[in-house]
This record gives C-alpha cells, sequence and structure tokens, in this order.
C-alpha cells in the first residue's frame, strides 16, 4: 500500500463525513481536494465506501428513531421520507448521467460550484431569518411540507449546493427550528445515500473494476467516524451558534475558487 494512496484515502473519507451533514456541500470538497491536489479519481469503489460510512452513521445515530419505523410505530415519519425522497430519485436518474458527464473541466466545475455556493449560501442565510422570526410552535413536520423539502432536494444535484444546505433552507423557510430542519435533513439523508450507493453499485456491476480491500476498509471508517462526530457537534451547537458561519465560509470558498481556477 503506497503512503500517497493511503492519505488520499483518509483525506478523502475525512472531507466527506465532515462535509456530508453540514451545509457547505461534501460533494463540492471532495472534487476540490482531488483537483487541488492533482489525485487521480479515486474510483467507484472508494466513493461507495465513503458515502456507506456517511450512511451508517447517520442510521447510527438515529437508531431509535429507524427502530420505531421498522417496527411500524412511525409511518407517518415514514411516508414523509418516503414523499420527500421521491422528485431527487426521478431527477437522479434523469440528469446524474448529463451532470457528471458535462462537469468534467476544472474550470466549468469550478464556476459551478462557486456560483451555487453563492446563491444556496445566500438562501440558507434568508431562510434562518424567517425561521427566527416565524418560528412554529408546533415542530412537527406535515406532508405538504416535507414533499416542499423534497423539491428542493433537486437542486443538491447541482455540485456546490449541498443537500443538507437546500433542505435545511427549505424547512427554515416554512417557520421550522434549527434542529428540526437539521434533524429532518439528516434522516432524509438515508434514502438519498442509499439511491447514492444503488446508482454507484450499478455502474460498478456494468464496468467492474480493481479496488484495494484495505483502502475501502479504511474509507469506510474514516467516513464513519467522522460523519458520526460532525452530525453529534452540529446538532448540539446548532442553535447556540449562527447560520452566518456556514454563509461566509461559502462565500469564501466561492472566491477562492473563482481565483484558483481563473
Amino acid at each position: 500500500m503506497q503512503e500517497t494512496n493511503f492519505i488520499q484515502w483518509v483525506l478523502l473519507a475525512l472531507v466527506q463525513g465532515l462535509t456530508e451533514y453540514l451545509p457547505i456541500s461534501s460533494s463540492a470538497h471532495l472534487i476540490l481536494v482531488s483537483k487541488v491536489m492533482s489525485w487521480k479519481d479515486q474510483g467507484l469503489v472508494m466513493d461507495i465506501a465513503a458515502h456507506g460510512g456517511s450512511l451508517i452513521a447517520v442510521m447510527w445515530y438515529f437508531k431509535k428513531e429507524l427502530a420505531k419505523l421498522f417496527q411500524g410505530n412511525n409511518w407517518p415519519l415514514f411516508n414523509k421520507l418516503a414523499l420527500a425522497s421521491i422528485p431527487l430519485a426521478i431527477f437522479g436518474f434523469i440528469f446524474a448521467d448529463y451532470i457528471e458527464n458535462n462537469l468534467r473541466s476544472p474550470q466549468i466545475i469550478a464556476q459551478v460550484i462557486a456560483i451555487s455556493s453563492i446563491v444556496f449560501g445566500l438562501l440558507l442565510y434568508a431562510s434562518d431569518k424567517i425561521s427566527q422570526k416565524n418560528r412554529l410552535q408546533q415542530q412537527n413536520i406535515k406532508f405538504k411540507q416535507a414533499s416542499l423539502i423534497g423539491l428542493s432536494q433537486i437542486f443538491a444535484l447541482i455540485p456546490g449546493a449541498s443537500r443538507s444546505g437546500v433542505t435545511m433552507t427549505a424547512a427554515m423557510a416554512q417557520g421550522f427550528s434549527r434542529t428540526k430542519a437539521a434533524e429532518f435533513s439528516f434522516l432524509l439523508a438515508i434514502p438519498a445515500l442509499l439511491m447514492t450507493t444503488a446508482y454507484g453499485i450499478m455502474k460498478i456491476v456494468k464496468q467492474p473494476e480493481e479496488y484495494n480491500i484495505m483502502g475501502v476498509t479504511t474509507v469506510f471508517v474514516v467516513s464513519f467516524m467522522s460523519s458520526l462526530l460532525s452530525i453529534k457537534i452540529f446538532l448540539k451547537f446548532i442553535e447556540k451558534i449562527s447560520i452566518s458561519v456556514f454563509v461566509w465560509y461559502r462565500l469564501f470558498l466561492a472566491l477562492a475558487l473563482l481565483w484558483y481556477f481563473r
């Protein structure tokens, strides 16, 4: 096992885990780290291992809620999550290959990420202000509200938009607290990551590739641990920190990208 490969595996897994559940776009950071470091693509198997680690982490954190779902004790929540996942499933099936095949140039991907970082960052800030002014007394997300949050996931297909960011934005814009928005967003990540993993497996079945079992294990474990840590810290401090921190970060990231890939 080469040292360079090991560093690449660990760094990319850390980036995946630490950014998947923050409103700053994990896919954007994964693309950027590879471009800046001039690393070769790590391959679909490693991508699946990274997303798998994040998936198991969120399932572990919400294991009590999931147990109720699997036991049939919370069908309303199950149905809301299923309903909210439909738009992403449809649009992902239609546009995933197009986006992947048409955003290969570093300049193009940098511009897309920069613009989406700015636009969706400002929307995140605006929705947080709405949430603070119009905080709902009831904290249960209804089916209509869940469907709107699900529709927002379509924008997560755009590199730099951030799946957690757009879903939290949609929830807070409807008056829900940061915590409630984040919790629903994280639960909604489960079907989203399952679809991402299934999509990757389908591609590997069609075009098998070689992989290193040590690398897969390393990526999965590091992604799992960093994702779990990110979820715990974010939910613990979300009501105490300012959303502006993430907005300013997104703006800084956009400017840095435009300068680096000018």
